[in-house]
């Protein structure tokens, strides 16, 4: 191995133009770690708003390497580790840093091997958007016979909660902004399709409202859900929560379910559990993007445009 590695900075809060391509100490496993020669990077909307206020679930101080989630070929272990691993394609989280690199040393423990049949590109865009979209379906409980809504059903997390509800005997009504975004939740068998940017949107009532966009969208959709209904939100692609009344969904009968915090442990399983419905053809996800390395900072501002159709991912090598 060489002294350095190709990687991304962020150079200091801000616009995407503070991704700036260069070199970064070449990793080393320590105990307990496995060395990751990293082909895709994962990009998410949570890095984008990190990176451009510094709030989030991530503590780094600029200059230094975003990226929460990598997948490549195990190259080394560290003492501790099976050395089985090495060889292995695997994805994995990384702790909040390091990802946008050639190379990145990972805890072994989070370490998920892709099965065979499952490309790589395919196990990232699953890591986290994978993960997310079944955790939210195991919150809200069963969904078969129930009408269900998705909201920004064309991003990374929406495309996946359609085919998941879908599975799980849900009647699946996709919410996306304009007519391509459209055709691409139908695509993944959406029962019925609406744009939520034309006002005055609506649908026939609905049990179950997935909302990964808040703001006045999630507050339209709340208002179509029947007593009895639940209500997940996750994101907050419009730049704020849903900000639903807790007082007004007890008097409509509706729950405002909150999705809980996992375990490093259940994160894992989640992993290993989506994959396993990319294996046996239930999910696929949708990758509309990809970067090389060096261009992470456009691959941010398109994140950032709402341009994006499912995953955008950074190709590595």
């Amino acid at each position: 191995m060489g002294d350095a590695v190709r990687a991304v900075w962020m150079r200091e809060f801000g616009g995407p133009e503070v991704l700036v391509a260069g070199e970064a100490p070449d990793p080393e496993a320590g105990p307990g770690q496995a060395l990751v020669e990293v082909a895709y990077a994962n990009t998410t909307f949570v890095e984008t708003q990190y990176r451009r206020t510094g709030q989030g679930p991530f503590r780094l101080e600029p200059p230094a390497i975003l990226g929460n989630g990598v997948g490549g070929v195990v190259t080394r272990v560290g003492a501790g580790v099976d050395p089985a691993l090495v060889g292995q394609r695997v994805i994995t989280s990384t702790g909040g840093r390091g990802g946008y690199a050639e190379r990145v040393a990972v805890d072994a423990a989070g370490v998920v091997v892709v099965p065979d049949g499952v490309p790589l590109d395919t196990a990232v865009a699953l890591l986290a958007d994978g993960r997310t979209a079944l955790l939210n379906l195991r919150t809200v409980g069963d969904v078969a016979g129930q009408r269900v809504l998705v909201l920004a059903a064309a991003g990374g997390v929406g495309t996946l909660l359609v085919q998941l509800a879908r599975a799980a005997g849900a009647t699946v009504v996709g919410a996306a902004g304009g007519a391509e975004k459209g055709e691409v939740v139908r695509g993944l068998g959406a029962d019925e399709v609406v744009d939520y940017t034309v006002p005055g949107w609506t649908t026939d009532p609905v049990d179950v409202v997935f909302d990964g966009v808040g703001g006045p969208t999630a507050r339209a959709a709340f208002e179509l859900l029947r007593p009895g209904g639940r209500m997940l939100s996750y994101g907050l692609a419009s730049g704020e929560w849903a900000g639903v009344d807790p007082d007004r969904a007890a008097e409509r009968g509706v729950t405002l379910v909150q999705g809980g915090r996992p375990t490093p442990e259940e994160l894992t399983d989640l992993v290993t559990s989506v994959l396993r419905h990319a294996a046996d053809g239930t999910v696929r996800p949708v990758i509309g993007q990809r970067f090389p390395l060096d261009r992470a900072a456009d691959a941010h501002a398109a994140i950032e445009s709402r341009a994006t159709i499912g995953k955008t991912l950074l190709e590595v090598r």
